[in-house]
Parts: structure tokens; sequence; C-alpha cells
């Protein structure tokens, strides 16, 4: 891994809203923590090459992130709204897709109806395709994340109306 994969990574864990990222690989590992601010650093790089081991060290200093101005007042009004909503949440962390293939129709829109089980959008994680099935039945009313969008594990996806 490079340094601009590397500030690729931390500038994703910044925009995602994760408060710290570990990722562990067979030569290197790296832990990327965010503030409350927004700002993400790494807070080490471990890696080792074949015949010998480099120590940690720091890297990179931290990223500065905008802070959304209307999101927190904006958010009470929101979460009484879509309080009678199921959301449907990533299981994973890696890049969601609403389509199939990129010549394909989204699995789902706002307004299809969906039973337990049918495929809602698929995640991409270290190169493997993972569908997402919902959990419950009911119509789709709200989606939360773009198409080739990253997300966290536990993010919502989607809101559902079960009635």
């Amino acid at each position: 891994m490079d340094i601009r994969e590397i500030q690729n990574l931390i500038k994703f864990v910044a925009k995602s809203g994760a408060t710290e990222v570990k990722l562990e690989m067979d030569d290197f590992k790296i832990t990327i923590k965010t503030t409350a601010e927004g700002a993400a650093e790494a807070a080490y790089v471990t890696h080792t090459m074949p015949q010998q081991m480099m120590p940690s060290m720091p890297v990179a200093a931290p990223v500065q992130t905008a802070a959304p101005v209307q999101a927190t007042p904006s958010a009470p009004v929101a979460a009484s709204e879509d309080s009678k909503y199921i959301t449907i949440k990533s299981p994973m962390i890696g890049t969601m897709y609403r389509k199939p293939a990129p010549d394909k129709a989204p699995f789902v829109e706002v307004g299809s109806t969906i039973s337990k089980g049918d495929v809602v959008c698929v995640i991409e994680a270290m190169k493997l395709f993972n569908e997402i099935e919902s959990e419950v039945s009911g119509k789709i009313v709200k989606v939360l994340v773009d198409d080739s969008s990253p997300v966290e594990f536990d993010q919502p996806l989607f809101l559902v109306d079960p009635s």
C-alpha cells in the first residue's frame, strides 16, 4: 500500500463517520482514528518487508473535513418523521451498489414493494460482491446511500414502511 492509497483511506474514514478503523494485512497494519471535529489521522502504520521489519511510525497530518452545518438542527425532525420506518442497515464495510451490473436496473427504487429475503443491493468488500437481503417486508420509502458509495458497518441504507 503506497502513501496515496493511505491518504485516500484516511479521507474515506473521515467522510464515513467511523471513529476508528483498524486494517491488518499480511505485510502491514494501520489504525485510523477520527476526532470529534471529523478530522482523521493515521495513528500508526507498521509495514513488514520480507526478511525485514520496519518500526511503527506516524503517517500523514490530520485531514481537515468540513462539518455539515445543517445536519445537527434537522436531525431531531428527521428522526421523529422516520421513527415509524424500519431501517435496513449495512452488515459490513464496503462499497454499496444499487444495481447488479452497470447496465442493469437497480434492485429497488423508492416505492418498490419488497418481501423478506429480497435482494436490495450488493456490497463489494475485498473484491467480493455480497448480496444484501431484506429482513423485513414493506415498501421502500427512502434510499439513504448513493450508488457506488462507501458504507460502514451498521450504516443505514434504506428506510422501509412495514405497513
